[in-house]
């Protein structure tokens, strides 16, 4: 599921940097994006649910902890 969840977002955001873990329904997704400029914290995260929302929706994710950030905020 980690390729798959990484998969997602590199695709919206192409030059994403994604650090994830997955434990069963469980996953902490990290990512570091220039797509990030500009937005406020609930967009970043908006932007990074939008990409999983399927896998959430159909219950092979249940909890998501997001950390986004612009490369000159990591």
């Amino acid at each position: 599921m980690e390729a798959e969840i990484a998969q997602r977002i590199r695709q919206a955001l192409p030059d994403a940097q994604v650090r994830l873990s997955v434990e069963g329904n469980r996953a902490r997704i990290e990512v570091v994006s220039r797509g990030f400029d500009g937005l406020s914290r609930v967009r970043r995260h908006q932007k990074v649910y939008g990409c999983i929302n399927a896998l959430i929706a159909d219950g092979r994710l249940h909890a998501v902890s997001i950390d986004a950030t612009t490369p000159a905020e990591s």
